[in-house]
């Protein structure tokens, strides 16, 4: 039997580039990132929330560059674990591999608290009362049986959502801006003197702007399963941050446009403006945009956990987790103990935190975090991309040095936000709780490194084709 028929492998040719988009694109979460982040980050940027996206969107793009071009060149399910194992070496590999754990594990149950909190009160406006663990419960059931299923099937269920949540926001945002919105259109929103706390504000707003473009890197994740592998992830990843970027900017501008620059306060207030917006420019359009929100959360979660159980399956593979983690399902070809590790990670987070502080709450801290954990990944694929071209002596100076250093740079800027001025409890103790498991994860991998070096010497070894 070959190598890419082995019933320990991922099966092979599953998708193709439109796969790879989606996978990406979904996992951003147009929809969800529109209804619950613009909100949150308007609290620190005001007015000019719009002009937040879109430096987010110029950061994720220069940021993309140097993921795109590693992509290229180490196609695998290990993705950053992989390309930064290859080009600065195992232990920093290992930290990557950790902090991705960290971001995509997060992802899902703060995704899953959301869905519950989310759904739950849509289901009250029709006078259904169900509590949100209830329903949180039945999507992380939904999960993991589509997961078990195999990914071919996780990306057809995403793309159906991804197109339903698409044309309910654009339509809205659309129809907000025909009608002039509050007072109607200006500039404003995208000019820094909007932003009531200056570049500070705009700086913190940017972790949640940042936030709703974390997941542009999904498709790597599918490095080993994807059809040409070194041209279609690469452009999933830039095709997929384009177009939800450029929906994002013209959402956020609707919906500030909507409430109106001089209303700031009634929308960071709101629980769910896009569902005010609805009500006051297009009645008939409530329920639809209910749909919507639902669809794109659980889009996200299934395409966060594609991508988390990937990593684990590919350092279980290697040896630097359980082996057991890089058990295939000899049918579905699916990491199997990999989802049901990830799953049980899952019911943690979204039980055990959801019911300490709440629903929505679990989705602004751990989504905070998570942002947190998914920079310093993006810093280490950019400096991997340094240092892999500039050893092979044919490195292009824009692609593999300007570019990439320019993302590392740019990627400070929200970083500076959540440091200083220090944001109230608890987004200030994050930082240093990342600091900590970047330290754990460092001292891990040199213990693994002295009892066995061999061991750590095949990080990032397995690629795709």
């Amino acid at each position: 039997m070959s190598t890419q028929e082995s019933p320990q492998t991922l099966r092979r040719n599953a998708v193709g580039l439109g796969g790879a988009v989606i996978m990406s694109a979904a996992l951003m979460g147009p929809a969800v990132s529109i209804y619950f982040n613009p909100q949150v980050a308007a609290a620190h940027a005001g007015a000019a929330t719009p002009l937040v996206f879109a430096a987010s969107l110029v950061v994720s793009i220069i940021v993309a560059v140097g993921v795109m071009e590693m992509a290229r060149e180490l196609p695998s399910s290990g993705a950053f674990y992989t390309y930064v194992s290859r080009a600065i070496g195992p232990r920093s590999g290992f930290v990557t591999g950790g902090l991705m754990f960290v971001a995509y594990a997060l992802l899902v149950p703060a995704e899953l608290a959301l869905i519950g909190n989310y759904t739950s009160g849509v289901l009250d406006g029709y006078g259904v009362h169900v509590h949100w663990a209830l329903i949180s419960l039945a999507f992380g059931v939904l999960m993991v049986v589509l997961s078990l299923r195999g990914i071919t099937g996780s990306l057809r269920t995403s793309l159906l959502l991804f197109a339903g949540e698409v044309t309910v926001i654009v339509l809205l945002s659309a129809i907000v801006l025909v009608s002039g919105g509050a007072h109607g259109l200006t500039a404003t929103p995208f000019t820094p003197a909007a932003s009531p706390s200056g570049l500070s504000g705009i700086a913190l707003g940017m972790v949640f702007g940042i936030l709703s473009f974390v997941g542009f890197e999904a498709a790597a994740t599918l490095g080993e399963e994807v059809r040409t592998p070194r041209r279609n992830v690469p452009r999933g990843i830039f095709f997929s941050l384009l177009f939800v970027g450029v929906i994002y900017v013209f959402c956020t501008y609707s919906e500030m446009i909507g409430f109106g620059t001089d209303r700031v306060g009634a929308l960071t207030a709101d629980a769910a403006p896009f569902t005010t917006l609805a009500a006051t420019y297009a009645p008939w359009m409530q329920l639809f945009v209910g749909l919507a929100g639902i669809s794109s959360i659980f889009a996200v979660i299934m395409n966060s956990n594609n991508g988390i159980v990937r990593i684990l399956y590919a350092m279980g593979r290697e040896g630097l987790l359980p082996r057991p983690l890089a058990r295939v399902h000899p049918v579905h070809r699916t990491p199997t103990t990999a989802i049901w590790v990830q799953a049980a990670v899952t019911a943690l987070f979204t039980f055990g935190v959801g019911f300490a502080a709440g629903p929505f709450n679990t989705y602004v801290d751990l989504g905070a975090m998570l942002t947190l954990a998914i920079i310093p990944v993006y810093v280490l694929t950019n400096v991997a991309c340094i240092r892999f071209f500039a050893r092979r002596g044919d490195r292009s100076i824009l692609r593999h040095l300007i570019l990439p250093t320019a993302g590392i740079l740019l990627l400070l800027i929200p970083v500076y936000g959540q440091v200083y001025p220090p944001p109230d409890p608890p987004l200030r103790y994050f930082p240093y709780l990342v600091l900590a498991f970047i330290a754990a994860a460092a001292l891990t991998a040199t213990i693994i490194g002295r009892r066995n070096p061999d061991l750590l010497s095949r990080a990032g070894a397995v690629l795709g084709g």
